[in-house]
């Protein structure tokens, strides 16, 4: 989809004459049927009119292709401004340009990652370069018009406003700004940008290029698709073992089948540590490798980016990006856009999208309505926030209304917790979730510990860090004060003082070589696993008399897994005193399942820690 499309003669036409900023807005109501806000009217007119004016040269052919708002495959994005043409030898180019209005920024040290005003405060956002080539890549990758079409990508960025100052453009940057040039405010630096697309646009197309942009059917390349497949060989930790190689076979056969007119929905139940994740990478790579288009959804972001980057072996952002997505963008996605859905930690999925939650109807419908198949990885007692309302009804009903045929299966084998069904028993079981059979915990074939202060859970957790493999988590008790003051301590326990996870490794906390310093949280480890975990456990779930109990009170009043507590206790207190008891103890059980091998624990109350104790046979 393309909002706007002329020849460079009509284009400065059009800034000319003709109010450019209303010219797009015309055609942007009349393609997507939307408006706009004053802020992105103010930055068609202001940033096109600094495209014009770089235009404006007699060497760039008048019949230069000028498309504004190219719609990026498997993306809600768009292009700023794309030129088209040929070069000296004939060949089609595009070259891509990412505009800016900034004035300043502040260097990161995360990849390709800076700080700027914008949207009334100062925000992280990517660098306009890696913004530029990334575009660039989902076309190469995604657009069959591009990559069996002969056409090049030329990305850049250019921000007019900005004066060059060793920031936007520091070193730490140059991996992507050497793969689209960056160009900055002044008559030097337009001179540059011109000279820039003269090198790849000698030639007017007439906006034949931008009609095949436009047309080119999405599906993955031939390359992308076997350097995907050559990613996933020989790592073993994505091998599938037992029932997930059974369930992965099924998956595959039903993804390879559906189509828009026999719609197909798959849901595999499995508990902790069963290998969902594992088989959902599986079926991405291989229904991709199969020409298939389709991404990886979860809510939660720590499973997506950390297993993206375990993909390729690097925790920098990659080309493949594109194949990992939230689940909150699929809410004005056109019916079966996808062949399909891969939806990991479906449990967390929600009902409204969007940064207030105002947006959309329901994720689970959503998700079945946007694909040909959806895959749901669902395991219904890892729902850790009053806002989870992922459940196998609701997916089936979803599934019902669209008319898809369903399929279910379940993964039992354990691969964490030492293969241990019997942790997993005793552990709901200790917990008060439901009862089971298993009363008493052999420590003999699962290592559980419970220590008597912080600072010893501590160190035995990180004389087990071998290979970056163990990790201290808790419940979410205490404020977050070092978010904005890095000097502060957070989990403050006696003498023991720690921060909670590193604002700077965000979702990739778990793998982030120095996070074994910090303590984490829910949000940055359900979904993913480690040798041994520690656990910290607040007064939120305590013991009394062998009753155990929670307590919301005890929960930071920034936790967002309980917002709306109180207006539910209001409406019905039985139904939502219940509701958050189940959350916190399963917040719990999801913490303490994180260990492959060992779970160490230290309660802020002794009794509910001599409680854990009791139920300790020493095998």
């Amino acid at each position: 989809m393309i909002v706007y499309e002329a020849d460079k003669k009509q284009f400065l036409h059009h800034t000319d004459y003709d109010d450019i900023e209303n010219v797009i807005l015309t055609s942007f109501k009349t393609v997507t049927g939307k408006g706009v806000n004053t802020s992105e009217l103010r930055s068609w007119r202001e940033s096109l009119s600094h495209v014009a004016m770089v235009l404006r040269d007699d060497d760039i052919p008048d019949d230069m292709g000028v498309a504004v708002e190219l719609h990026i495959p498997q993306s809600s994005k768009r292009i700023d401004v794309t030129l088209t043409g040929r070069d000296d030898a004939g060949n089609k180019n595009v070259v891509v340009i990412e505009l800016k209005q900034w004035e300043k920024a502040v260097a990161t040290d995360k990849d390709a990652i800076v700080v700027t005003y914008l949207g009334g405060g100062q925000r992280e956002v990517v660098h306009p370069s890696y913004q530029a080539w990334s575009y660039a890549s989902l076309l190469e990758g995604f657009n069959e018009a591009v990559y069996d079409g002969g056409i090049a990508i030329r990305p850049c960025a250019y921000l007019h406003n900005y004066t060059r100052d060793g920031v936007i453009d520091a070193p730490h940057y140059s991996g992507y700004t050497v793969k689209a040039p960056l160009f900055l405010k002044g008559a030097k630096e337009r001179q540059q940008l011109r000279d820039f697309i003269k090198k790849h646009v000698k030639y007017g197309d007439s906006k034949e290029i931008l009609y095949e942009l436009e047309n080119g059917r999405i599906r993955p390349s031939k390359a992308l698709a076997d350097a995907l497949k050559g990613l996933l060989t020989a790592k073993p930790e994505f091998v599938l073992i037992d029932d997930q190689k059974e369930v992965f076979e099924a998956a595959l056969a039903a993804g390879r089948t559906a189509s828009a007119d026999a719609p197909k929905v798959i849901i595999i139940e499995g508990g902790p540590g069963t290998g969902k994740t594992v088989l959902a990478i599986n079926l991405l790579v291989r229904l991709t490798s199969s020409g298939l288009l389709g991404q990886y959804v979860s809510k939660n972001a720590a499973p997506r980016e950390v297993y993206q980057s375990k993909l390729v072996g690097t925790i920098t952002k990659t080309k493949f990006a594109s194949l990992f997505s939230g689940s909150g963008r699929f809410f004005d996605t056109e019916p079966n856009s996808y062949d399909f859905l891969i939806v990991d930690e479906a449990h967390r999925l929600n009902e409204k999208s969007g940064l207030y939650g105002n947006l959309g109807e329901n994720q689970v419908k959503e998700l079945i309505n946007a694909s040909a198949c959806t895959i749901f990885f669902i395991d219904e007692d890892q729902r850790v926030t009053l806002n989870d309302i992922g459940t196998k009804q609701a997916i089936r009903d979803f599934a019902a209304a669209k008319g898809a045929s369903i399929e279910e299966y379940e993964l039992a084998s354990q691969f964490r917790c030492s293969g241990s069904d019997g942790y997993l028993a005793w552990l709901d079981n200790t917990l008060d979730i439901r009862q089971t059979a298993n009363p008493m915990l052999d420590v003999g074939e699962y290592d559980f510990k419970v220590f008597d202060s912080p600072q010893a859970l501590h160190d035995a957790i990180e004389a087990k860090n071998g290979e970056n493999k163990a990790r201290v988590v808790a419940g979410y008790c205490w404020p977050w004060l070092s978010k904005k003051n890095p000097q502060a301590s957070d989990i403050v326990i006696g003498d023991y003082r720690r921060q909670w996870n590193l604002d700077k490794d965000s979702s990739l906390w778990i793998i982030a070589p120095k996070s074994i310093e910090q303590v984490g949280c829910i949000h940055t480890c359900q979904g993913l696993e480690v040798d041994y975990i520690g656990v910290i456990i607040g007064d939120d779930l305590i013991v009394r008399d062998g009753k155990m109990i929670t307590n919301a009170e005890h929960r930071d009043r920034h936790d967002k897994t309980i917002r709306g507590y109180k207006t539910r206790l209001k409406t019905d207190p039985d139904r939502a005193r219940a509701e958050v008891d189940l959350i916190i103890k399963n917040t719990y059980r999801t913490l303490m399942t994180r260990g492959m091998k060992g779970c160490y624990v230290y309660c802020t109350d002794n009794e509910t820690a001599e409680y854990f104790r009791s139920f300790l046979n020493a095998g």
